[in-house]
This record gives C-alpha cells, sequence and structure tokens, in this order.
C-alpha cells in the first residue's frame, strides 16, 4: 500500500472512530477496530492504531476474539470506563521526582531548558529505581517518562569532542545552578559565540529547498572570495529565558573587541528595554575563540562595556572541547542554517533577512544588523592594563568564572 492510500485509510477510520467510540465499551471497540483491520488487510493493524490511538495488541486480540482463539469471552464482562491499571505514576507519586533525581547528576546542560541529554539507558534507570527506591518499573515506562519531562537520549559521538577536561561535569554544574538563579531572579541570561564565517556571493549553499522542477539556483563554480563582497561574520546573542536571538554581521575580523562590541549592541537594541531594572548580566561562552577565557583584550573589553552600562558582568566559560554544549549552538545557530540551507548568500542582504527571519514553532524571534565598522587584529595589552580591570575571580576555577564589575563602583 502506497503512502497516500496508507493516509487516506488512516483518515477514514479515523472519522468512523470518532463517530462510533461514544457508544462502544471496550470489547465492541477492539472487535470493531479488528474488523476494520481486516477490511484493510496488509498493514491494517498499524493504520488502525494511529488512527484510533488502541494498541496494536489490543487490536489483536480483538482479531483472535472474532476467529475464536481467544475461548469464550462473557459479553457482561466489560470494565467500566475509567477503570483498569492505573498509570505508574498515579500509583507511586514520588516516582517522576525520584527519576528525574536519578538523571540529573548526569545531565549536560542548563537545567532551565527544553532540551536536556541523559547518559543513562533506560534500563540502568530502570534497575537504580528499583534499588535506591523499591518501585519497579519498566524501561518503557522509563523511557515515556523521560520525554515528557524534556528529555532525549543522545548518540555518544555527538557528546564528546576532543580530550575531556577533569572538571568538565563540575563546571556543567556550575553552569546550571547560577543560570537557574538567573531564571528565578529574572537576570538576563545570554549564551554567546561567533557562528562558521560566510562567504558572500553568488556560492553554492549546502542543502536543498523546494524549487519549480529543473530549475536550481545557478552558482559559481569555484567559491573564490568575492572581493567587491567579501564575508559574512555572524556573532550571536541568545537570551534563553526569552527565547530570542541578537546577531551581529560584521564584515572585518573575529576579534575580541567585535565580540564584546556585539553584546554592547545586544544590550542597548533588545535588553536594555526588556530588563530595564537588571543591575547585572550572565554571559556563558566558549572556553575558545574571540569570547575565550584566554584573550586578555576579551577582559578588557568587558571591562568598559562594564563600565559603560553600569552593570556587573558575570561570565562562565564551558570547559575546552565542549562548544556542541553552548545554548546559542542548538537554540539559535541551528535553525539560521536550516532557514538558509540551499540558499546563495549573495549580498549582505540576503544574510541579514534570512537571519532576521529564523523562527520555529518554539516561536524564536531573531534580530539581526550589520557591522561594518573596522576590528583590526594584532592588538596587545600589557600587564599594566590588565592590573586596572576590576575582576573578581570566583573560588571554582577564577579562570572560566568571574565577574567584571564597574570601576567606579570599585
Amino acid at each position: 500500500m502506497k503512502l497516500a492510500e496508507r493516509q487516506k485509510a488512516e483518515a477514514e477510520v479515523r472519522r468512523r472512530y470518532e463517530l462510533l467510540k461514544d457508544s462502544m465499551d471496550e470489547r465492541v471497540a477492539r472487535h470493531w477496530a479488528a474488523t476494520e483491520a481486516i477490511a484493510i488487510g496488509h498493514s491494517g493493524v498499524a493504520i488502525v492504531a494511529r488512527a484510533t490511538g488502541m494498541a496494536p495488541r489490543r487490536i489483536g486480540l480483538g482479531k483472535r476474539e472474532l476467529r475464536g482463539a481467544a475461548g469464550d469471552v462473557p459479553v457482561v464482562k466489560v470494565r467500566r470506563r475509567g477503570s483498569g491499571r492505573r498509570p505508574h505514576e498515579e500509583v507511586h507519586p514520588e516516582l517522576v521526582p525520584a527519576l528525574l533525581a536519578l538523571v540529573d547528576p548526569e545531565t549536560r546542560g542548563d537545567p532551565e531548558s527544553a532540551l536536556r541529554w541523559s547518559k543513562k539507558s533506560t534500563h540502568t534507570l530502570s534497575d537504580e529505581m528499583f534499588n535506591t527506591h523499591g518501585i519497579r518499573v519498566g524501561d518503557k515506562t522509563v523511557a515515556r517518562l523521560l520525554r515528557e519531562n524534556g528529555y532525549s537520549l543522545q548518540a555518544t559521538h555527538k557528546t564528546v569532542e576532543g580530550k575531556q577536561h577533569p572538571d568538565r561535569d563540575a563546571q556543567f554544574k556550575h553552569i546550571n545552578r547560577k543560570a537557574a538563579e538567573c531564571m528565578k531572579k529574572g537576570t538576563p541570561f545570554i549564551s554567546v559565540d561567533t557562528k562558521k564565517k560566510e562567504l558572500v556571493g553568488n556560492f553554492k549553499n549546502a542543502g536543498a529547498e523546494w524549487q519549480p522542477q529543473d530549475t536550481p539556483e545557478l552558482v559559481d563554480v569555484h567559491d573564490f572570495p568575492d572581493q567587491a563582497l567579501g564575508k559574512a561574520i555572524p556573532y550571536g546573542v541568545f537570551d534563553v529565558a526569552d527565547n530570542s536571538g541578537f546577531v551581529n554581521v560584521g564584515t572585518d575580523h573575529d576579534t575580541p573587541a567585535f565580540a564584546v562590541a556585539s553584546i554592547g549592541a545586544w544590550w542597548n537594541m533588545v535588553g536594555r528595554k526588556r530588563y530595564p531594572d537588571s543591575k547585572d548580566l550572565f554571559i556563558t561562552a566558549d572556553a575558545g575563540g574571540s569570547n575565550g577565557h584566554r584573550p586578555r583584550a576579551w577582559k578588557l573589553e568587558l571591562q568598559q562595556l562594564a563600565d559603560r552600562l553600569g552593570i556587573a558582568i558575570h561570565v562562565s566559560h564551558f570547559p575546552p572541547g565542549t562548544s556542541k554544549w553552548n545554548k546559542i549552538e542548538h537554540r539559535l545557530f541551528s535553525f539560521i542554517s536550516i532557514n538558509w540551507r540551499g540558499r546563495p548568500l549573495r549580498t549582505y542582504e540576503t544574510v541579514i533577512n534570512l537571519i532576521s527571519n529564523t523562527t520555529n514553532r518554539g516561536g524564536l524571534v531573531v534580530h539581526a544588523r550589520l557591522d561594518k565598522r573596522r576590528y583590526p587584529t594584532g592588538r596587545e595589552i600589557s600587564a599594566k592594563e590588565m592590573k586596572t580591570l576590576n575582576i573578581e575571580r570566583e573560588p571554582f576555577h577564577g579562570d572560566w568564572n568571574y565577574t567584571v564589575r564597574p570601576r567606579a563602583a570599585a
């Protein structure tokens, strides 16, 4: 049966089921579903199950009963509506909190986010639930409860990047605690990073989009940089609580000055209006690049920004080799890439428009602007200049976790 035929059959079964479901008891319903499945033939059970929400096993029982393989089933023995075995989480109200408590220590990322990762298998969690709490629960139920609470199982090869730092997990937990505190207090919490640089011009862009048949976009054979147009350097700021993004598209170099200028532009154009009373800003960033924890220029630029804005800037860097865990990667950049896949980035206007029109089912809103200012490389910061900075390093990994306060308040 072709896909179109399956979809049509499913729609017809669903329509009939909606008309009959309130007048059928459990036994009649499974016999009706069984006759529908038999009438459809191949894939009938699967089609009826999707259309009605019945378990395939229940439809199979109906088929056996119709064929006399299930023995004599008294017509009067029908369960009352709402009867039957209750879900595990109703029988054991402590089940879900206990399960999440088992998973949380092994979780990567911010616990306030819509997406979380677990490295424990459902079989292991099922065993631990019984060993730790004395609750017997199957691995399929564990998987269902995890999905309902925002977890998904991620492949191992997507979670390991290079050599692991010994304090990797501890830093994740530290960031999680700080992020949760910010979300609770209403403190602005942003995730920042530079997206991959893009050549601007009539070049091939990976991916495909729907076009009239035999009318593909024609692009240059060779991807040689166009001196007249250059490159686009998107620096992103993702507001985690607001699920909104801001992208400053540079045309010169990706330097610490450019990174902090992008954060400052977000604050002036978006953040100041959204958080008018805030005296703090929490930033999570990668360990390397223009916003890494090593460049002196990054800290100097942050100090100058804190002085101008009059706010304390709290920074936490992800451990080396863990850039994929930065929220901006999968909450903003991934959707930008999806939105412009297969589209040649012929002009800067095209780049800005495609970024600004990026959205998702979660209601993501993105603002973008073009930054044509010059950001020279090779700037050296002296030790004398570094001594003038008003930086407070935290007891745990002060190189990764620190606060830059306005010098006027020192």
